[in-house]
């Protein structure tokens, strides 16, 4: 490793696949198309596009990544198959800079599921990893739970994909289980006792079931390693990985103890946040580090007053730095189109003419129902702007009567499929009546696992963020809407989570094929 890489930390995001595996989190292909974009426009050095060889729909989504970036490594994940790395290699060659990306289970536990010995195992990845770097020059190997692997034979195995040829050596917390003294022994042990392992990065990956993620990687960092996995908001499987927010504040903050570079523009992580959420159906939580609503919220009057007089009292970094505003832009119905234009550059959202407009429409709807507009809301109005288009289910109008005299009643006018219906719907409450309209007028049999509402901002005026998540025959969907008006807010989520799953059945190889351990042998 030259001395600049010593100096250097990697930031691989695995967002579109280990993000993606989080139950729910499934996204469109337009949609893994824009996160992507977005990723390689804030700096991301490596971005693990997805799994090509689970579906088509993978496939052809890392594919169309790979031929789209512009800056970053563009990486797919294998199993230690052959046929694996053979389709990840033709989902990821046309990158500027492809990466395949193998893995296999090396703790005994792991071992035991396909039945391998501790030598076949070392023969498969002796094999596996030859036969990717004679594919591509750029080859990661992971073994998976590594963390309770032997540390003999994790050594042992290691060393086997250096020779074969891997350039990053990633090392997973799989399960989540290790403490950040236990991360930097385990990477200075391989560094220490694997010859070769000067010549190569090492990776850490990991996991947050005890909620040590982001502190076992920046221990890992301390002791050597180079490049860190994570998602967007932490996302990923059960409790989700190490989050690229906190890795990177934490890097950029305290360059006084952990003086390495990385090349991300902090000014982008609010956007892309925000817009995992909603792609992903997961909301953040309001007191997540760095990207959550009161990471830089000052209630006390105590705080209040030592912010008035220096904002470092209790800051220990600039809202700005990550995409936020310092200070409120007052907006109200009467801004124009230049004050909404500038509020948007300050929040790091970078608009068309098409969407400022369409922006600006809603902003003035708003604003004529709100005394003030805060930086959230519009927020989430360039949030509403994007997902919004042409659906097959589009709701014209709404009317809900509800109170203590009797059932709600909904009356609904929606297209379903250019098709104008309408009807009236009673229910227990108004979400309920809705729901039942909606039903009413597309039969289906999707089952509501998840209906949550969050409150944008404070007051009776605030707008709702309403999260859906529908299951149907084993596919899960997610919706997402803001308004003021709750139900109505509910409405719209509902009909896009009903939407995205009319898209999954109506197009071949959207779905995703399920991996289990018997594939592996």
């Amino acid at each position: 490793m030259t001395d600049q890489a010593k100096d250097r930390v990697y930031i691989f995001d695995t967002t579109l696949r280990d993000g993606e595996q989080s139950p729910g989190a499934t996204m469109t292909h337009d949609e893994k198309l824009e996160i992507a974009e977005l990723l390689d426009d804030m700096g991301v050095d490596i971005i693990e596009a997805g799994f090509p060889i689970a579906s088509e729909g993978d496939f052809r989504a890392v594919s169309e990544i790979a031929e789209r970036s512009k800056n970053s490594v563009i990486c797919g994940l294998a199993r230690a198959q052959l046929n694996d790395i053979d389709r990840c290699w033709e989902a990821v060659k046309h990158a500027n800079r492809p990466r395949i990306h193998t893995f296999i289970g090396t703790s005994p536990l792991h071992r035991a599921i396909p039945n391998l010995t501790m030598d076949e195992m070392a023969e498969r990845i002796h094999d596996t990893v030859t036969h990717a770097r004679n594919l591509c020059d750029n080859v990661q190997w992971s073994p998976m739970d590594a963390t309770r692997t032997e540390h003999d034979y994790l050594c042992r195995v290691v060393e086997i994909a250096i020779k074969a040829g891997a350039t990053t050596i990633n090392i997973p917390d799989t399960v989540g289980y290790t403490a950040p003294v236990e991360s930097a022994e385990l990477i200075r042990m391989l560094i220490e006792k694997v010859p070769g392992a000067d010549e190569i990065i090492f990776a850490t990956h990991c996991h947050n079931d005890l909620g040590m993620a982001t502190a076992n990687s920046l221990a890992a960092v301390e002791a050597g390693a180079r490049q860190i996995e994570c998602t967007i908001n932490g996302l990923g499987e059960r409790a989700g990985n190490t989050a690229l927010e906190e890795v990177v504040m934490a890097l950029k903050v305290r360059g006084d103890i952990m003086p390495f570079e990385t090349h991300i523009d902090t000014k982008k992580i609010m956007h892309i946040s925000r817009r995992v959420a909603t792609v992903s159906g997961f909301p953040v939580q309001y007191n997540k580090a760095i990207v959550g609503k009161n990471a830089f919220a000052h209630e006390s009057g105590i705080h209040q007053d030592g912010m008035l007089k220096n904002k470092e009292t209790f800051e220990i970094m600039r809202p700005e730095d990550v995409g936020l505003a310092g200070t409120s832009l007052p907006l109200g119905k009467h801004s124009g189109r230049a004050a909404l234009r500038a509020k948007l550059k300050d929040l790091g959202v970078d608009v068309g003419d098409n969407q400022l407009k369409d922006i600006f429409v809603r902003f003035k709807d708003l604003a004529d129902r709100k005394k003030e507009v805060f930086d959230e809301d519009i927020l989430a109005l360039v949030t509403a702007a994007m997902t919004d288009g042409a659906d097959h289910l589009e709701i014209v109008s709404l009317k809900v009567v509800c109170g203590t005299g009797g059932p709600a009643e909904a009356t609904l006018e929606m297209e379903v499929g250019g098709e104008e219906k309408s009807t009236v719907m009673e229910g227990d409450g108004p979400v309920d009546a809705t729901f039942k309209a909606v039903r009413a007028l597309y039969p289906n049999s999707a089952r509501l696992q998840l209906y949550q509402v969050n409150a944008v901002t404070e007051g009776t005026d605030a707008q709702a963020t309403v999260s859906v998540r529908l299951e149907e025959d084993g596919k899960i969907a997610t919706g997402q809407s803001a308004d003021t008006d709750t139900v109505y807010a509910s409405a719209k989520a509902y009909v896009n989570a009903l939407n995205r799953l009319h898209v999954r059945r109506s197009k071949t190889g959207s779905d995703q094929k399920e991996i289990s351990y018997k594939d592996v042998g």
